[in-house]
């Protein structure tokens, strides 16, 4: 009975104890008026700081780390964060090419002792790019790698289960180069599988999978990825292609 009888208490008292927790997490300082500007300012001081201190990281530490693993690297070279890198490779990067945030390279040596990645000038990778290679990767001029691209020259595991339970590696026949043409737009978390060779500027949409490789001036979707437009090309020696209203339908 007693209990019974202090239970529509017990759950008044939670339930004012619950708004009183809500209502001490709603509040806040109020910025307006005279102190818009204050506010203002000292934002504005955070993210300067904030820059400065990302720069000398970059200047004095991630850069001339990164350009330590590499053999070469063109001139004009930008990145912003430490790539993370594993395993040892030989990487080749031309001028004028940037790594927007933190990219990622893997390279295995099982099959082949050398593999390489070779990033053509004035190519820009963007943040969370990641790169599987066993034995070759190769990436245009004046390519534009989107954010959460995966490019992988090989299977992450054999087919056969009693491998995988082995930890076997794939097959050697299973690691095949991928190659990327001249001013090819990869567009957000695409995926680009073994053996695939895109042609100059070629348009891949987000998240499509290639699986197969594509010609130059076209435009591709899906997964898998197919083609679903084709680019008109000028016989001037301007940089990009104009897209056609067909391909756009398409």
């Amino acid at each position: 009975m007693s209990s019974a009888s202090t239970s529509p208490t017990l759950v008044t008292a939670r339930q004012v104890a619950k708004r009183l927790v809500n209502s001490a997490l709603q509040i806040h300082i109020p910025v307006g008026g005279l102190s818009r500007p204050v506010f203002a300012f000292f934002y504005h001081g955070h993210v300067a700081c904030r820059a400065i201190l990302l720069w000398v990281a970059r200047f004095c530490w991630y850069e001339p780390l990164f350009r330590s693993q590499c053999q070469s690297i063109g001139p004009r070279f930008r990145m912003e964060q430490l790539p993370y890198l594993v395993g040892r490779g030989t990487i080749l990067i031309g001028s004028d090419v940037q790594l927007s945030g933190k990219p990622s390279l893997a390279f295995s040596s099982r099959h082949c002792a050398d593999p390489q990645l070779l990033i053509g000038d004035g190519t820009f990778l963007g943040h969370n790019t990641a790169l599987l290679i066993a034995k070759r990767v190769t990436i245009g001029r004046h390519c534009l790698i989107a954010g959460g691209v995966r490019m992988s020259d090989f299977d992450g595991h054999p087919l056969d289960a009693v491998q995988r339970r082995a930890g076997d590696f794939v097959a050697p026949e299973r690691v095949q180069p991928i190659a990327i043409g001249d001013d090819v737009w990869i567009g957000h978390g695409a995926t680009i599988l073994k053996g695939v060779t895109i042609g100059d500027r070629c348009i891949i949409g987000a998240c499509a999978v290639v699986t197969h490789s594509l010609p130059s001036d076209c435009i591709a979707a899906g997964n898998p990825a197919r083609i679903v437009g084709h680019l008109l090309t000028s016989t001037l020696d301007i940089p990009g292609p104009a897209v056609s209203p067909q391909a756009i339908q398409a």
